[in-house]
């Protein structure tokens, strides 16, 4: 009898295409939307999820999945998901092992030339009727060569990007709280700093972390006002690792040159967010991962680390707070 998988939320049918196609002859997968009767229902007999947890999937969760063995997501981050509960139920939570990195990675640096070139700012100036606002002293865009880029986490996503931004001639120096050795430094081209130098003497600031208690709020109105005038900052991990009202402040004083942004602490935003009234920011709406051709490595990846715990194996990419239990 195959082994159930089930994949949550319900996905568009093109990209539950994607998973069939590629899902193994031993495994039947059910799609199940959370929050309705049916997600429960499938859970009872299921021994992987795969998916987004769009809820908490607390204890009660566990505790109507008896069988479970994985919760593999398809996403990089796991903010919203109750790891005290996955502890409890013994059940080990892997990450998408990096299939969106090359996504987030090209959006990154999509959003430093969008803001250094005032892309938003002169698309909607262009439909509005107005064309060249101002002068050039006054409407300055920036190139990316010779500038210095600062890298706040330099795993998967990081590394990515610090490849990509030397093909544009930048200079890349990186903050973890890992650290690569001096060879692994040198292959990459990246060196190591502290993280208020970084701040201090990068050109650009771009995040990618983890949401934890550690770097909740991590830049506040003090990072802001370490950076340079002319700086700009970029996230494209999580919302809250940006302390918003400070950011809002600093952007509209000046204390930075500008933002971009691509997660931000409530999402959807409500309405009348004070950043929204800026000109000096560029937002997009969490949308740097799903690329076409991330589906089907997010898939891949997922199947794979199923089919390791099914054979007896330790599962891939299982989250830092519960790497103890494998």
């Amino acid at each position: 009898m195959p082994t159930k998988i089930v994949l949550s939320p319900k996905l568009p049918s093109a990209l539950v295409d994607i998973a069939r196609s590629l899902l193994p002859a031993e495994f039947e997968l059910h799609v199940a939307e959370q929050g309705t009767p049916e997600f429960p229902a499938a859970m009872k007999d299921a021994e992987y999820f795969v998916g987004f947890a769009r809820e908490s999937l607390g204890a009660e969760f566990y505790r109507g999945a008896p069988k479970l063995k994985l919760i593999q997501l398809i996403s990089a981050g796991y903010d919203r998901l109750d790891i005290g509960a996955a502890r409890q139920a013994r059940v080990p939570v892997a990450n998408n092992g990096g299939s969106n990195s090359v996504a987030v990675a090209e959006h990154t640096l999509m959003l430093i030339l969008a803001v250094l070139k005032k892309l938003a700012w002169h698309h909607h100036n262009v439909i509005t009727g107005k064309w060249r606002v101002g002068d050039f002293s006054q409407t300055r865009m920036y190139e990316l060569a010779g500038k210095t880029l600062g890298i706040v986490g330099l795993g998967t996503i990081g590394k990515k990007v610090a490849r990509r931004a030397q093909a544009f001639d930048m200079h890349v120096q990186y903050y973890d709280i890992v650290r690569l050795t001096e060879h692994q430094e040198d292959a990459l081209g990246v060196r190591f700093v502290l993280l208020p130098e970084l701040l201090r003497t990068s050109d650009v600031v771009t995040l990618h972390v983890p949401l934890t208690d550690a770097t909740r709020g991590m830049m506040g109105a003090r990072e802001f006002a370490t950076m340079k005038r002319s700086a700009i900052l970029i996230n494209t991990c999580r919302g809250p690792v940006v302390d918003e009202a400070a950011l809002q402040v600093a952007l509209a004083s000046g204390q930075i040159a500008a933002a971009g942004l691509d997660v931000m602490v409530e999402e959807p935003p409500a309405a009348n967010h004070p950043l929204f009234g800026l000109e000096n920011i560029t937002i997009t709406p969490h949308t740097a991962g799903p690329t076409w051709e991330n589906w089907a490595k997010a898939f891949r990846n997922s199947f794979d680390n199923v089919q390791r715990v099914a054979a007896g194996r330790k599962p891939l990419w299982v989250i830092p707070e519960l790497q103890d239990m494998l």
